[in-house]
């Protein structure tokens, strides 16, 4: 029989009274640790919030080499281990201060532009102000289809402020910022959105099989749990994947036990291993893979999305093979009784670390922003037999920087002449090029190394083929 933990009724204002009178305390913790940074909270529970924390974490791109989570009752107490991406503490002042004000304001209204002007730094933008028209895109995955998209809008005249696009398992999901190319500001015109929206379906349904289902919508988006005004886009991604049911059939090693396969703790095994079992009124998930960065917050973000609460966790990592174990329950307070409800959350979390598994190469590019841009980069990698499996491109300022993970058509890892010829055509968009095989990367080479008269060089395989991308919509379009 299943086991059903009821709950009491919280009054909404009794709760922000409550985050009122004990605002969490965050605690960066220099000198009990030789290696790492602790950084420590103390706060009054509410659900979602350790996810909150763990992305203001991870958007900062630090390592979580390790976590201690207890939240059981209404105050919770988190430990997490981080260094930089280069294994050092953390020393900078206003780094340590952002992140003491990112996670306090985190649950009220958000970060604001003013935190994040004081840090010193260069972040990542995850956050993309709703200012810029939002374009969610899902459907099945096809090489060049990125591609197509970018072509389509630069035909059209859109300017890709942002964009970032995930596939696995044969699906895709894409969300894309823009802003008017001749007038600039967000698209605001009814019928100027209509038609922008009538060009993606065109190009999403123009290889569709029977059957098939995609979908484009116009959206000022807005995550589950994300600030009004703001959304987060791998949030969103993730959420747009669980609905395109990209889990089904998604399984994780055979063994289902990271115990058992030998080759995980030997750094050969790429597959990924949930195990769930009940634990003294928990249902207890112990996850093995290999160690990536943001996995924790992968994992954490495909529980919430799931609607469980986790009561307790310890997160770390052995040499290259990363292994957590949550406590959780769902969030109406039961357990998982029964073999399809584990069977069903062991193909989500497989799904949820799965899709930002990098195999093959990554490209990433810094230059100078201007419209067309995502068109040209995502041309060259199509013509060059390369298909794009992950990709996430933003402005900086003038600049646009971003990074883009290739594989051949058939989702092979292809030879590095194909990525080298990428680089060649693009000349100063690509700042390096390295080959990824799980933690593995090699540098295959920079814009800096390609010589300038190559750099000069026009391709008229690129000319030739705008012109059929172009041509090929207009066919479609009558």
């Amino acid at each position: 029989m299943m086991e059903i933990a009821y709950q009491p009724r919280i009054d909404s204002e009794i709760e922000s009274l409550v985050e009122r009178i004990n605002p969490p305390s965050v605690c960066v913790d220099n000198d009990s640790d030789p290696d790492c940074t602790l950084v420590k909270v103390d706060s009054a529970n509410k659900y979602g919030i350790l996810l909150d924390m763990v992305q203001v974490l991870a958007d900062l791109d630090l390592v979580i080499s390790k976590s201690y989570i207890s939240s059981d009752g209404d105050w919770f107490m988190d430990v997490f281990h981080v260094t930089d991406q280069l294994g050092n503490k953390l020393t900078d002042r206003s780094l340590i201060l952002y992140i003491q004000q990112a996670i306090c304001y985190s649950r009220k209204g958000g970060i604001t532009k003013e935190m994040q002007s004081n840090l010193k730094r260069e972040v990542q933008q995850r956050h993309v102000s709703t200012e810029h028209t939002a374009f969610e895109i899902t459907g099945i995955d096809r090489p060049g289809l990125l591609s197509e998209i970018a072509a389509v809008l630069s035909d059209i005249g859109c300017h890709v402020t942002a964009a970032v696009a995930w596939t696995h398992h044969e699906r895709a999901a894409m969300v894309i910022y823009l802003e008017d190319g001749f007038n600039g500001g967000p698209i605001i015109d009814p019928i100027r959105k209509a038609q922008v929206k009538d060009h993606l379906d065109i190009v999403m349904e123009a290889h569709q099989r029977v059957g098939d289902e995609s979908r484009v919508v116009v959206s000022v988006v807005e995550a589950k749990g994300a600030p009004v005004g703001w959304a987060h886009t791998e949030r969103r991604l993730h959420e747009l994947m669980y609905a395109e049911g990209d889990f089904e059939n998604c399984f994780g090693c055979d063994c289902c036990s990271g115990d058992r396969c030998d080759a995980l703790w030997r750094g050969r095994c790429e597959r990924i291993h949930v195990a769930i079992e009940a634990c003294n009124g928990y249902s207890m998930v112990n996850v093995k893979c290999r160690d990536r960065p943001k996995l924790l917050f992968d994992t954490v973000c495909a529980l919430k999305e799931l609607q469980f609460v986790v009561f307790h966790a310890v997160a770390g990592a052995r040499g290259s093979t990363a292994e957590q174990e949550y406590f959780i329950r769902k969030k109406n307070g039961c357990t998982l009784e029964t073999d399809g409800q584990r069977e069903r959350l062991r193909h989500c979390l497989v799904a949820a670390l799965s899709r930002r598994a990098s195999r093959g190469f990554k490209f990433d590019v810094r230059t100078k922003n201007k419209m067309g841009l995502l068109s040209d980069v995502t041309r060259a990698v199509r013509e060059n037999g390369l298909s794009i499996t992950r990709a996430e491109m933003s402005t900086q300022g003038e600049n646009a920087v971003g990074s883009f993970y290739v594989a051949g058509v058939n989702g092979g890892v292809k030879d590095a002449n194909a990525v080298e010829a990428v680089v060649r055509e693009l000349g100063g968009v690509v700042v390096s090029a390295v080959k990824t095989v799980g933690m593995v990367s090699t540098r295959l080479g920079s814009s800096s190394d390609v010589e300038e008269e190559n750099r000069a060089k026009s391709s008229i395989g690129r000319l030739l083929w705008s012109k059929l991308e172009r041509l090929s919509t207009s066919i479609r379009s009558l």
